[in-house]
């Protein structure tokens, strides 16, 4: 995995935002490509539009709290040879104009690139109503929508660059609360890519988001159990990168999905449809079960919904069982 450049986890851990990589991101592609705009749904400080804000305030658009307008306006200047980011918080967009997204962006193959910040569980206090859960699978079912959901910071900032030159549709979800650095600026990334972050032979552990360091942290505690888990970082959810996945799985017969969303038509899914179609395999799933969230804390909130290393683990511990027991 050297040609990966991955951060040191076994030292200090440096936290941050993902939303402050997207900030930088779309600031440099913004001083790259003139055509690159802003729009925003008065959020412009929570999801780091500020910066692009400062710097090019004259291709910054705020258009209040009005989310159908937000990828409306926006789908209007791509039209018109402009490559636009929006963001709101994924519970507001995609959560509230997902029929704009669908008819105006997605229909016409306009290339805006929607940003769906504050996504997942770690919103913590704010609770069930801005808890997005439900982005990633109706993003999903678009045509000619990409879907990303970044690792870390570093890796958002990367995506962001990708997105701006891709000439697509693009959804990219992004969390609040700081998460562990994983990455460095030379880990590589391209949409549509997963990547092994770990080599191992008894199951396969894919992941997206922020959940990637919870089972990397996995990984190392089943080694000392005895088992080597294969962990797959996967940033894209659409394309799915069925290659690397299908490579994996069929040398390790066994798959746990790690998402912090709905299990059903996320990560989950996705992966759930490859394998039923290419290769069955026993399978568990790691997400939120059907359910909304709650206020607490983020730490509170992973533990009650079983989204920690810890449960990663006992969820490989089942697998790796019943594929034992078949063999």
């Amino acid at each position: 995995m050297s040609d990966l450049h991955l951060a040191d986890l076994s030292g200090d851990i440096v936290n941050e935002p993902i939303r402050k990589g997207f900030g930088r991101g779309l600031k440099r592609a913004g001083e790259e490509n003139e055509n690159v705009v802003a729009l925003c749904a008065d959020l412009t400080d929570s999801t780091q539009m500020s910066l692009f804000k400062e710097a090019f305030p004259h291709r910054f658009v705020e258009v209040g709290i009005a989310e159908q307008n937000l990828v409306t306006t926006a789908s209007g200047l791509a039209s018109m040879g402009k490559i636009p980011f929006c963001s709101s918080y994924a519970a507001f967009s995609p959560g509230r104009n997902w029929e704009q997204i669908r008819t105006t962006i997605c229909l016409n193959d306009m290339p805006v690139k929607v940003i769906g910040s504050h996504a997942g569980l770690s919103v913590g206090p704010d609770g069930a109503t801005h808890q997005m859960l439900e982005d990633m699978a109706i993003m999903r079912t678009i045509p000619n929508m990409i879907v990303i959901a970044p690792g870390d910071s570093l890796e958002a900032e990367r995506a962001t660059l990708a997105m701006a030159v891709n000439g697509k549709p693009v959804y990219m979800r992004l969390a609040r609360e700081a998460s562990p650095i994983i990455s460095t600026l030379d880990t590589p990334f391209e949409i549509g890519k997963a990547y092994v972050y770990r080599e191992g032979v008894d199951v396969t552990i894919i992941a997206t988001g922020a959940m990637t360091y919870h089972a990397l942290v996995s990984a190392d505690k089943l080694r000392a159990d005895g088992i080597e888990a294969e962990v797959i970082h996967c940033p894209t959810i659409k394309p799915l990168d069925g290659d690397t996945i299908l490579t994996s799985v069929r040398k390790t017969g066994a798959v746990v999905t790690c998402e912090e969303a709905q299990i059903t038509g996320g990560l989950g899914g996705a992966v759930a449809e490859l394998l039923a179609e290419n290769c069955p395999a026993h399978m568990k799933r790691i997400g939120v079960q059907d359910k909304f969230g709650q206020s607490g804390t983020p730490e509170e909130l992973f533990e009650h919904y079983g989204l920690t290393s810890k449960h990663i683990t006992m969820a490989v511990h089942e697998i790796v069982s019943k594929k034992k027991g078949q063999a």
